[in-house]
């Protein structure tokens, strides 16, 4: 009798166990336990700075032969130039895989226009803001505050330009020169982009390329877009080229920890403090300007 006690006692502890670990799983990953045929969406948000946490989503997606299609949902003014372009190359390369489709939410514009332009079909809202096809570097000197304030900086540098977009002192005619150069090679990779995905002509690239924004509306008539529509809809039509029958089951990502382990692994966010783009970050940017 105490034996078989015993056996009920370890059956429910290992029971117990069981659901105590599926709960924890679901807890912390959400839906990605489910299993079938599903489409996989890819939220961009906010100011791009990283791009890590997204191409490691990429991958995830890439290995799981699940999904069969992939929406990026875009809510974003853009970013930093380099971690916009290698999300765009990454999903390039994903769409010789699987269809890929672009859901524009409040603001895909700029750097979130330019990882639009990766998808096979461009969705948006009627009153989204897109476009802004451009490059942006600000900076900031502080040259005339430290002569007020009698403070003097000695820089010893290798060349002439490698103080360029210190804070220390204003640009010469020639720094910016030097960093027109850039933007204008940056910008002529992002006309070049959008002209390829967009089927554009060099008349209709040159006339949506000088950092107008747009609503989804004058986007369509621009080809900016393909078609006015809700997430909802990119996620039919990815389910559709991604052959699912019936309404596709979706996964998110990035992965959303439960609330629980961002409080224990919470900090102090300075994304506000450190997203703007001056000589304290310095780069080129695919970044719409009236958003910062």
């Amino acid at each position: 009798m105490r034996g078989f006690f015993l056996t009920i006692v370890i059956l429910f502890l290992f029971f117990f166990i069981f659901l105590a670990g599926i709960g924890t799983a679901l807890l912390f990953y959400g839906d990605s336990f489910s299993s079938g045929d599903k489409v996989a969406v890819l939220r961009v948000h906010d100011v791009i700075l990283d791009s890590q946490i997204y191409l490691e989503s990429l991958d995830t997606i890439s290995k799981n032969s699940d999904f069969k299609a992939i929406v990026v949902r875009i809510d974003s003014p853009g970013g930093a130039v380099g971690p916009s372009q290698e999300i765009y190359s990454e999903l390039k390369e994903l769409g010789k895989d699987m269809p890929v489709v672009a859901s524009i939410g409040g603001v895909g514009a700029s750097g979130g226009y330019y990882i639009a332009c990766a998808a096979e079909k461009i969705f948006a809202n009627p009153g989204a803001i897109t476009g802004s096809i451009g490059v942006i570097a600000q900076f900031a000197s502080y040259e005339k505050l430290l002569d007020w304030a009698k403070i003097d900086v000695e820089v010893i540098k290798s060349g002439k330009y490698k103080d360029v977009g210190s804070s220390f002192r204003e640009m010469t005619p020639s720094d910016k020169a030097y960093i027109q150069e850039l933007i204008d090679n940056v910008y002529a990779q992002f006309k070049s982009a959008v002209a390829s995905s967009r089927d554009l002509d060099t008349k209709e690239i040159d006339n949506v390329s000088d950092g107008k924004i747009y609503t989804g509306e004058q986007a369509l008539n621009l080809k900016l877009i393909d078609e006015l529509g809700t997430i909802n809809d990119a996620i039919a039509m990815a389910g559709d080229l991604g052959g699912i029958e019936g309404e596709p089951s979706v996964e998110n990502f990035p992965k959303q920890r439960s609330k629980i382990y961002e409080l224990l692994n919470s900090k102090i966010d300075t994304s506000i403090l450190t997203s703007v783009p001056t000589k304290t970050r310095f780069g080129l940017f695919y970044l719409v300007d009236i958003i910062n």
